[in-house]
């Protein structure tokens, strides 16, 4: 049996070293380990090639489709580090079912993906923070609107932010939707494995961040108050029938409303919503102008209206004629301050965010989603 040691290296881009071990024997070759520096990124591959003597004749990537380096002659697979956050209760527990394939699928396209399962309320916000401190090239968050959001907010506070993937794997999916993310996971990722990207903007909200939606108001609360085990149980059904019984009950709430480019607003108001995309709740024409990468808010809030006029409204939204109505103020900024002397709880992407008094702040492409 005859031992090669061989070491490559690409001339136009000489921090990029191969180094190969051949067993071979009979001028063919059996076993090799081969190990790839890119600028720091391990990586490693999988070579079939036939010798004749001392001199390689033929060389071929016995490759998985994934991003390829050709070294010296040989080309060979570079693996990403990828943290994988995942909430194993979303959507009836599609995650969990989920997983094992797209591990498999993302380390076939040259993904190494490990996981972490949350465990409660701020797991994923924690566990995605040391990600990004632990250099991981992309992390990817699977499960709800929920997931995301904590996701977002280990991330966003960050310097050296990777890239985010997104499965959409939850009840409603609204960012998802508005980004035009593959539901099927397969498609997904393969979306990732060609590093597809593009930026948007996010939103502060005092000191959390939020990606698709803030908002004040009774009938904001129903998306945080409908039990997660209900949720798994029956899935959007759930909101619905939150949505019901919140309609019963609705109350005018004063609000005080100072905006960039705007005169300030005081005033009685159902609700008020801030919009970075045109899905919301599941209506995709609530705020059809927004845009998620233009560094502005679309600005949409209700005035004090009865229960039949608010039927009204929710039917013209469904077909995104709301916004000209009287009872509706509909506007564009980077920047607006909310007060009330009541007591207003703030929903950010579907998760309770605290309350008023808020500041919101655009942060124009912030974050870098695979898309």
């Amino acid at each position: 049996m005859n031992i090669v040691n061989t070491k490559y290296s690409l001339a136009d881009c000489p921090d990029v070293i191969t180094r190969i071990r051949f067993v071979t024997t009979a001028g063919f070759l059996l076993y090799n380990e081969l190990s790839v520096s890119v600028r720091g990124i391990q990586a490693y591959g999988t070579l079939k090639s036939v010798f004749v003597g001392n001199t390689l004749e033929e060389t071929m990537l016995h490759k998985r489709n994934g991003y390829l380096l050709k070294v010296g002659g040989v080309r060979i697979m570079t693996m990403k580090k990828a943290r994988l956050i995942y909430n194993p209760t979303s959507g009836r527990e599609e995650a969990k079912r989920r997983l094992a394939s797209i591990l498999q699928r993302l380390d076939e396209g040259g993904i190494e993906a490990s996981c972490h399962a949350t465990t409660g309320e701020g797991d994923a916000t924690r566990e995605a923070s040391e990600a990004v401190d632990r250099g991981y090239d992309l992390i990817i968050a699977a499960g709800g609107d929920g997931t995301l959001y904590e996701v977002i907010n280990g991330m966003a506070q960050k310097e050296n932010r990777p890239p985010l993937g997104i499965f959409p794997l939850g009840t409603t999916n609204d960012f998802a939707r508005a980004m035009g993310i593959p539901r099927h996971w397969e498609d997904y990722c393969d979306m990732v494995i060609r590093q597809e990207t593009r930026p948007v903007d996010l939103g502060l909200v005092n000191d959390r961040y939020f990606i698709n939606i803030a908002g004040g108001g009774t009938l904001t609360e129903l998306t945080y108050e409908v039990p997660s085990k209900l949720k798994t149980m029956i899935g959007q059904l759930a909101y619905y029938m939150k949505g019901m019984e919140k309609m019963t009950n609705l109350a005018p709430q004063e609000l005080y409303i100072r905006a960039n480019g705007q005169e300030d607003i005081h005033d009685e108001f159902m609700l008020f919503l801030i919009a970075n995309t045109n899905s919301v709740g599941g209506f995709e024409k609530l705020a059809p102008g927004a845009t998620i990468d233009d560094g502005l808010f679309d600005v949409i809030a209700l005035k004090k209206c009865n229960l039949p006029e608010m039927i009204r409204l929710v039917r013209l939204a469904l077909r995104g004629e709301h916004l000209n109505d009287k009872k509706v103020i509909h506007f564009q900024t980077d920047y607006m301050e909310v007060n009330s002397p009541g007591e207003v709880l703030l929903n950010l992407d579907g998760e309770l965010g605290g309350q008023l008094p808020a500041t919101f702040r655009n942060l124009p492409h912030h974050i870098q989603i695979f898309r």
